[in-house]
């Protein structure tokens, strides 16, 4: 008992001890429940807060921050508060004192907190993180790179620094989370190698995360976006990843991630129709301004039409609560929808008005763009946005802010440009890409044309400026070096300087690099191809071998656009059988991983060929997937919606007159139908020329009718009969027809109907004379193009003798007098007729 007794008092000092040696400051920050019970604590224990008090103390105020809506935050309260002045000398003095970690968690933080960025506690935190730099953690490093960035130091010597160290230790980075942002912060300083190292460990990381942690891949995606290498087995993956976490998104998330699909063009049938149904879901609940205007941006213009009215009427409402840059995104929003609700573009201008002298250069442009292109009638806003343009233009050394302001300057209705504005573009273009340069030669066109003394006055400003483009044009695409910098710069290019000045040299410094091409820039380079209508022979031959040989490596989703340029063009490479074989067999295991669009544009193009995978024609003509693709239909914009179903049809009709065994119906009779009533069809000139022509050659107006709809509707120019014995046989009606004096069609109730035809006397033949005009050639030759020749096919297989009247053919010299026309016509229907 004297012992345990003896025991006692130690006991007592050993408890009071453990009493006292606790940090009770720490407790009272971490129990703190709000910025005003942090401040009080500070307050009453200035002298003693330690290292570990500060940080605390500062990590509490931002939690509290980011636990609240953003609407609701107090950030600039607490920056203004006098104890957080106190925390920051604190921090300050104290920053030799924090470990590693600490030190990049308070920039954090106090960026966070909208400390400025010249701040010395910044300031002195960023040098001391770049001191110790070498020793840091991954995910030190990660935090500090994101720091960085927050302070637009993407291109600084500092991230130099860590995109080396990340190359050195990527191996090391087993933690998605660590990576993502990483990626996101260098992407500008990384190399093609590095590049592809991050694609790879991003790719094998994915894997390994929680798939509930929806963010890494978004900045994964974003990191795709950034490097402008769309890697397509990497963005699928992401997409996939995604796609599963829709339910559980926020506005704010969504938007993102439209917005990074949507400047890469990427459109995936099923995270769109998502999408859409959780944005429809979360409408009831955005009925503050900033949380509204990205469910107007991202709904709007995917939603049907009732839904974009209810938009509307909410975007009424709230207008007056706008922001400038939510306005601003409003706007842009409604000229992609195509909005024509007077009363909501009318309100949006009075709030533009407002806020005008908060925009910057870039923004005057773009509300400048989007109000035209709405057909606003607003003559002040235009007044005003007109002289800010001039202003911003005047005083800008950037050329890239100088096209965009000029090009927008341009849409408005004026003689001639002030002559301010053709100083600053004689000042930049000698520093502008292709881009610029061609947006210049078709500002140019339009000021020439709005401008009489220029065609008195051949050394006009004009023609000096057109003579400067043409040089500095010429000299840039002649310095590339890199296929891949030529076909980043043109790939976008065309008009008319383009096709007259460039085109040509564009394709000769192309073969000049031909040994660049390779698997990763075919997709590229055979949508420019496509685009220009150009057939370069050396560049297609190439396209098809390395295709060939490293058709594994290949995309299954990038076939479409490599395949194009060959079908469109109508160009059967060497070893054409094999290297179309080559890629059906690549990408047909993977038809039900398709968006339906694609499928029906790659089933398309695949038929104007003249291939027709079975599995691929039965996977499209199907109940199931014509629904998915109404489906996805509804989320694309109108002139899309109407090329697909257009495509469709043709897809059809293809599949019936050439694969009958396929079994597939014709089912687009009624929509042929609509499509004949709404169209505004005209015959050219030239049609009109022959159509006259043809009635002396043939003995009678009533032996030739013109444009004639034919079974599967298609249009023929002119169709005549010629018996046994070539002669022409009349038909009872001069002409199912009626042609007005500006050469419109108008069809009789006789001829609608697109598949009755009159029997045809015994040994006679239905004759189809086409007039082929430019369009149905190459640009660069007389190459005829796959829609052409596909529609020969299948007016033969309609029972037709198709002849065709090339435009080169008709308006040459040889072809000057009337009688050389007819003989032409003459020798044409009847001796290649007998051929």
């Amino acid at each position: 008992m004297f012992r345990l007794r003896s025991l006692r008092p130690c006991s007592r000092r050993l408890f009071h001890r453990g009493a006292v040696s606790r940090d009770q400051v720490l407790e009272q920050l971490q129990t703190c429940s709000a910025e005003d019970q942090v401040f009080d604590v500070v307050g009453r224990n200035k002298a003693k807060l330690s290292v570990s008090h500060v940080s605390c103390a500062i990590g509490q105020l931002w939690k509290f921050q980011r636990e609240r809506a953003h609407m609701l935050r107090t950030i600039e309260q607490v920056r203004n508060h006098p104890q957080f002045l106190t925390l920051r000398v604190l921090a300050e003095n104290k920053i030799s004192l924090m470990d590693d970690a600490s030190v990049v968690d308070m920039l954090y933080v106090v960026l966070r907190l909208q400390v400025e960025h010249h701040d010395s506690l910044v300031q002195q935190l960023v040098t001391e993180a770049w001191n110790r730099l070498e020793r840091f953690q991954m995910t030190t490093l990660s935090k500090f790179a994101v720091c960085l960035s927050d302070q637009f130091l993407q291109h600084s010597p500092l991230m130099g620094q860590i995109t080396q160290i990340v190359s050195q230790r990527l191996d090391s980075i087993q933690d998605a989370r660590v990576l993502t942002p990483l990626m996101n912060c260098i992407f500008a300083l990384v190399s093609p190698q590095l590049r592809d190292a991050l694609f790879k460990k991003a790719d094998s990381l994915l894997d390994k995360m929680n798939p509930l942690h929806f963010n890494n891949p978004r900045r994964v995606v974003q990191f795709i976006r950034n490097v402008k290498q769309i890697h397509r087995p990497l963005l699928e993956k992401c997409n996939q990843l995604l796609l599963q976490n829709v339910p559980r998104m926020d506005i704010e998330h969504i938007s993102i991630i439209l917005g990074l699909y949507h400047s890469m063009q990427y459109n995936n049938c099923g995270f769109q129709l998502a999408v859409r149904q959780r944005l429809m879901e979360l409408v009831d609940t955005c009925t503050d301004p900033a949380t509204f205007t990205k469910l107007f941006a991202s709904l709007g213009p995917m939603a049907r039409q009732g839904v974009r009215e209810g938009l509307e009427s909410t975007a009424l409402l709230l207008a007056d609560e706008l922001n400038p840059h939510q306005a601003l995104g409003v706007v842009e929003t409604m000229e992609e929808m195509q909005c024509r609700n007077l009363q909501l573009i009318n309100k949006m201008v009075a709030v533009l008005l407002r806020n005008l002298e908060m925009y910057r250069a870039v923004e005057i442009a773009r509300i400048t763009q989007s109000l035209i292109l709405l057909h606003c009638q607003n003559p002040e806003i235009f007044s005003r946005l007109k002289a800010k343009l001039l202003h911003y233009l005047q005083g800008s050394v950037y050329p890239y802010e100088v096209t965009m302001l000029t090009r927008v300057l341009s849409m408005f209705p004026s003689p001639r440009p002030d002559e301010a504005v053709l100083s600053r573009v004689n000042a930049v273009i000698p520093q502008c890409n292709l881009n610029d340069l061609n947006t210049y030669a078709t500002v140019v066109a339009k000021w020439i044309r709005n401008d009489s003394s220029y065609r008195h006055s051949t050394s006009s400003k004009y023609a000096r400026l057109l003579q400067t483009l043409d040089r500095c044009s010429r000299e840039r695409l002649h310095s590339f070096e890199s296929l891949d910098v030529v076909l980043d710069e043109v790939k976008c290019l065309s008009g008319v300087w383009f096709d007259e000045m460039l085109l040509e040299e564009s394709k000769v410094a192309m073969q000049k690099l031909i040994d660049q091409v390779s698997w990763t820039n075919v997709y590229e380079l055979g949508i420019y191809l496509t685009r220009t209508n150009y057939l370069c022979t050396a560049l297609m031959d190439r396209i098809a071998s390395v295709m060939t040989e490293n058709i594994d490596k290949i995309h299954y989703s990038a076939i479409y656009s490599t395949l194009l340029p060959f079908a469109v063009l109508n160009y059967d490479p060497p070893k054409a059988e094999e290297f179309f074989d080559v890629c059906i067999r690549h990408f047909t295991p993977y038809i039900s991983s398709f968006d339906p669009h694609l499928l029906v544009l790659m089933a398309y193009a695949l038929a104007l060929a003249d291939y027709f995978p079975e599995e691929v024609v039965r996977e499209i003509f199907n109940v199931d997937f014509l629904a998915k693709l109404d489906a996805h239909l509804e989320t694309f914009p109108d002139a899309l919606n109407m090329r697909i179903r257009l495509r469709l049809m043709e897809l059809n009709r293809a599949v019936c007159l050439e694969c009958p065994e396929f079994q597939v119906p014709w089912f687009h009779e009624r929509y042929c139908k609509q499509l004949q009533k709404r169209a505004n069809s005209s015959i050219s000139p030239a049609q009109q020329q022959i159509h006259k022509m043809l009635g002396d050659v043939l003995g009678g107006m009533n032996c030739a009718k013109v444009a004639v709809l034919t079974p599967y509707f298609y249009t023929v120019d002119f169709e005549l009969v010629l018996d046994r014995h070539l002669h022409p046989v009349p038909y009872s009606e001069p002409s199912q027809l009626q042609i007005s004096e500006n050469g419109n069609v108008h069809w009789q109730s006789g001829s609608e109907d697109g598949g009755e035809r009159t029997e045809l006397p015994s040994g006679a033949r239905r004759i189809a004379l086409d007039f082929l005009d430019s369009k149905s050639f190459c640009k660069n030759s007389w190459h005829m193009k796959g829609e052409a020749m596909m529609k020969k096919r299948h007016l033969e297989i309609l029972g037709y003798h198709v002849l065709q009247i090339p435009h080169f053919e008709w308006n040459s010299m040889e072809l000057s007098t009337e009688d050389a026309w007819k003989e032409y016509l003459r020798k044409k229907i009847f001796s290649e007729t007998l051929s």
